[in-house]
């Protein structure tokens, strides 16, 4: 019996050291027998029982506590979420048909599409951006765990009615007891409980929140039981502590997702024959580049075929069609003194963004001033329309013009044009290749 027990020990080890890997019966290596070793006796019904028992102890002891410190959720989480952007970067990759080349970086007219996050300034990559964001959030337990439940509760979950169901729950138990502060019942939630299990529970930060306004995980008996079940209870609050609950959860109820800005990377260009030349990155495109070429390959086709027989309204069904297939564009405007002005903006975006954009860059921003789109079309500011119902996918240059009786009003008054662009950027003005 000394003997198995001490085979078990040696058992426990090797499974501890291989994280619990199990062998089958398949999998499991034969044992090789030299010529003074025998076959072990299988052990006793009865000691098979207690070396499982003594196994189960210890897996137990090595088993880790789902909730445990701030670091250490924040280091599992980091483990995940790197292991999630390898995974999404991998997926965003072009797929190129065979024969097809890549484009040198250095040709393009930017080397990528970048964000940045709200809560740290930090510039991103359209991969890297979600995990930033989730690292930060948990970053701000330390200083106020109230907002950063609130942010992961709003941020993580892509469902909006998820949220605002599991928001509307957390919102009922704080009037509850606020309401009735010194009845017990509103002061424990019940963890297994099916509203809490398929409204709350399934929206990640929602029982950060809770622990935030200061419920503690305790086990407690249930009638009818004869196991404990796990309770988020709240200590009885003073009236300055329901107050304060009360506007923790007003926090909650005006709580907003966290998202990456995007980053127009304002660039300032010298005059150059290749104003209207664009090679863009694959990030600007919903689909791969083999897939636009064969796409453009069976418009053409069809075009072709039928020619004669397309009405203005397929047309621009087929237009709106095309133009769904970016996600951003690379706009160009040149400017009077000839020097460009680029940037990166959403396809969905307004013309008044476009508008501000330019006149952020400018030294005289507060003169009114026109852009030209190519084909001499004037954009109106004040319209709600997106860049890509104006055809400014997935690039464009555009002119730029200022207001002419405003500048005869400045020459008529001796005044002179100063230099258009902010200083900042003639600083690192470059010239296209």
């Amino acid at each position: 019996m000394k003997k198995f027990f001490e085979d078990i020990k040696k058992d426990i080890k090797f499974k501890s050291a291989g994280a619990g890997k199990k062998l089958t019966e398949e999998t499991r290596p034969e044992p090789v027998l030299s010529s003074t070793t025998r076959p072990r006796h299988a052990p006793s019904e009865g000691a098979q029982r207690a070396g499982a028992a003594a196994l189960a102890r210890i897996e137990q002891q090595h088993k880790p506590k789902v909730h445990t410190s701030h670091d250490a959720i924040r280091n599992q989480v980091k483990r995940e979420l790197e292991a999630e952007a390898v995974a999404l970067a991998e997926k965003e990759k072009p797929n190129l048909a065979e024969g097809s080349q890549v484009k040198d970086p250095s040709s393009l007219s930017v080397s990528g599409v970048y964000f940045t996050c709200p809560l740290t300034g930090a510039t991103l990559t359209k991969s890297e951006r979600e995990v930033h964001i989730k690292e930060a959030i948990f970053m701000r337990f330390e200083e106020d765990a109230v907002e950063a439940s609130v942010m992961m509760m709003h941020t993580f979950s892509k469902d909006r009615d998820k949220v605002k169901a599991a928001v509307d729950i957390i919102s009922k138990y704080v009037d509850n007891i606020c309401k009735n502060p010194s009845e017990e019942k509103y002061r424990k939630i019940k963890l297994s409980n099916k509203v809490f299990q398929e409204k709350v529970r399934c929206v990640e930060g929602s029982r950060e929140f809770l622990e935030a306004l200061g419920f503690i995980s305790t086990m407690l008996p249930v009638e009818g039981q004869e196991e404990e079940e796990e309770f988020l209870v709240l200590p009885e609050q003073s009236p300055d502590d329901l107050e304060l609950m009360k506007e923790r959860r007003d926090r909650l109820q005006r709580g907003e997702p966290v998202r990456a800005v995007l980053d127009r990377q304002p660039q300032a260009l010298r005059p150059s024959l290749n104003a209207q030349r664009f090679e863009l990155p694959p990030e600007f495109y919903n689909l791969s580049a083999e897939e636009l070429k064969k796409e453009q390959q069976q418009r053409s086709d069809l075009v072709e075929k039928h020619s004669m027989l397309r009405t203005k309204a397929m047309r621009e069904k087929d237009e709106q069609r095309e133009r769904r297939k970016y996600n951003y564009t690379l706009l160009r405007i040149r400017l009077p003194d000839g020097n460009l002005l680029q940037g990166t903006f959403y396809a969905w975006d307004r013309l008044i963004t476009l508008y501000s954009f330019v006149r952020e860059s400018l030294v005289d921003g507060w003169q009114p001033f026109e852009l030209i789109a190519p084909g001499g079309q004037k954009l109106q500011e004040s319209e709600e329309v997106a860049l890509a119902e104006c055809n400014l996918v997935p690039a464009a240059l555009l002119t730029f013009t200022w207001d002419a009786a405003v500048q005869a009003d400045i020459a008529a008054a001796g005044g002179k044009s100063p230099a258009l662009l902010k200083p900042e950027l003639l600083e690192n003005i470059q010239t296209l290749s």
